[in-house]
């Protein structure tokens, strides 16, 4: 009689062809009843090493009787139920295509449960070496390494919603060796082809505006093309990011949402694209800001501001560039310029600000030329040092030690071209209100630093010695007493709202006080200070 396997071990016998059997219980079905997993193998000893394997992989997937599906049916599954809710129209398409033309013809008849990480790679080995469905004259039905990975993204998301729904015990996708991107490398315009491209952009009445505040905004394509008048405040400077317009290929116009959930957002605008947006306003015939120059009920197609972007850049003599690079530019210019990494990444609608460090901001001349300068001096070349002769600083020198001293600031190197300099210094009221600069080369960094400290030691100064004159209030109430305290720090401050926030009241609180207040300070109403203002992002002018 043979010996009873323990519980859990699963059934083991021997076939009448020789080979032998193993099952293992890896679900259970709606009834309750168990869902088996079968393995075959020539001995009993490769059997038993193949069971213990499966026992590893199925001992907490509790697979469910969807497991024995198809993977072609839970592609079409997905698609209907999850991909129809959560992806946007393009996508959406790409996805029917890639699973259409690549993925069921290869593995679409596989049980999705049994698809393994092997069936995974070797599919994108084949994919690679034939995976194009049409003959190209160069490449043959060889597939590029970025399709490769598209369908991969796609694979990846649809089985870890299986995992999670456990139709797999694993998600295949995971730890396969994809090839490397070969993506076309970002392009940002420097100083002088920005000039260049601006002095084209305004010969050009129609489309002078849009390229402008791209330029200053950089919004993407079809962030900026779905713009409406009722998302533009004249009086505030902002705008409101709250949809896009996309086209598919020989497809009908479609406005939908943003890229992503943080897409949504309200952004400060400069100055000068404040007065552009309101000279343009007057002669307005459209709701929407920019729109199609021959149908004005419509916003402008996509694909006209990219025909109509490579016609400008040929005029003005620049090389050709993607739409996107336009974003790119924006977003290492306005860092040039000083705007701070959190600032920049919720003006371009992203997840974190790691997404705008890492993907855009690039070395520019500047960086460039600062490298080979610094190489100079490692070989003890003198370098002209013309920055040092055009800030010329008595009353600030850093201390160029492991612990700097207190009252000269911090320097962080975010990346290997990126430095940080940070300054926060206590204000009047007992509060501290940092600003940053960043530059590309720490000596850089310490030069704007010296500039910041020495404006901002200025101003505390200021406020020092105009507070000096102003007696204490004695018989103010508790709230009375928090305005007081906010408008002594920011005499200049007059919109309620701002004043509330700041003092931590109601702004029917702050009205009504407001004027008594502003006696007892001895304030005239003048324009906000732009180191006071909290409200004052620096931005591309």
């Amino acid at each position: 009689m043979a010996k009873r396997r323990p519980s859990g071990d699963g059934m083991v016998r021997k076939r009448e062809d020789g080979r032998w059997e193993g099952r293992i219980v890896v679900g259970h079905k709606e009834n309750g009843e168990p869902i088996f997993r079968y393995v075959l193998a020539k001995t009993q000893k490769e059997l038993l090493a193949k069971l213990h394997r499966d026992m590893d992989i199925y001992q907490d997937a509790q697979l469910t009787e969807d497991s024995r599906m198809t993977l072609g049916e839970w592609l079409d599954r997905w698609m209907e139920e999850y991909g129809a809710v959560t992806l946007r129209p393009n996508t959406l398409r790409s996805y029917e295509q890639y699973i259409r033309c690549y993925v069921k013809p290869y593995l679409g008849g596989k049980i999705v449960s049994r698809v393994t990480r092997l069936d995974i790679q070797k599919l994108y080995r084949k994919l690679k070496k034939e995976g194009r469905v049409h003959d190209h004259p160069e490449y043959g039905h060889e597939l590029s390494d970025s399709m490769v990975l598209r369908i991969h993204a796609m694979l990846h998301r649809c089985l870890k919603d299986a995992e999670r729904d456990h139709i797999v015990p694993y998600n295949p996708t995971d730890g396969v060796k994809l090839p490397k991107s070969n993506y076309k490398p970002k392009q940002v315009l420097d100083r002088e082809q920005m000039d260049a491209f601006l002095a084209a952009v305004d010969k050009n009445e129609i489309w002078r505006d849009f390229f402008y505040t791209e330029l200053t905004t950089g919004l993407r394509r079809g962030e900026i093309c779905g713009l409406m008048w009722r998302d533009f405040d004249e009086n505030a400077g902002t705008l409101k990011i709250l949809r896009s317009v996309n086209v598919p290929k020989r497809g009908e116009m479609e406005i939908g949402e943003t890229k992503t959930e943080r897409g949504r957002r309200t952004i400060r605008l400069p100055p000068s694209t404040v007065q552009r947006l309101k000279e343009r306003k007057k002669h307005a015939v459209s709701q929407w800001i920019f729109p199609e120059p021959l149908a004005p009920e419509k916003p402008v197609r996509p694909s006209a501001a990219y025909y109509w972007m490579k016609v400008l850049l040929k005029e003005a003599g620049l090389p050709h560039i993607r739409f996107h690079d336009l974003r790119h530019t924006f977003a290492t210019m306005a860092l040039e310029n000083g705007m701070d990494i959190k600032t920049l990444s919720a003006m371009l609608g992203h997840v974190s600000a790691a997404t705008t460090l890492d993907i855009y901001t690039h070395i520019t001349s500047d960086m460039l030329s600062e490298a080979a300068a610094k190489i100079d001096r490692g070989l003890g070349n003198e370098v002209a040092e013309d920055s040092a002769e055009a800030n010329p600083l008595t009353d600030f020198q850093p201390v160029m030690r492991r612990t700097r001293k207190p009252g000269t600031g911090c320097i962080t190197e975010i990346n290997d071209h990126l430095f940080e300099g940070r300054y926060s210094p206590t204000w009047p009221d007992g509060t501290k209100h940092s600003k940053c600069i960043y530059a590309h080369t720490r000596e850089e960094c310490e030069e704007k630093l010296k500039v910041l400290i020495q404006q901002l030691n200025t101003e505390r100064k200021a406020i020092q010695d105009r507070m000096r004159g102003i007696p204490s209030p004695e018989k103010l109430t508790k709230k009375q007493r928090q305005i007081w305290e906010y408008m002594r720090l920011c005499p200049d401050e007059t919109n309620y709202s701002t004043i509330a926030k700041g003092a931590k009241v109601t702004r029917h609180t702050v009205a009504k006080h407001f004027e008594m207040i502003q006696k007892m300070l001895g304030i005239q109403k003048t324009a906000p200070h732009p180191l006071l203002d909290c409200q004052t992002v620096p931005l591309i002018v």
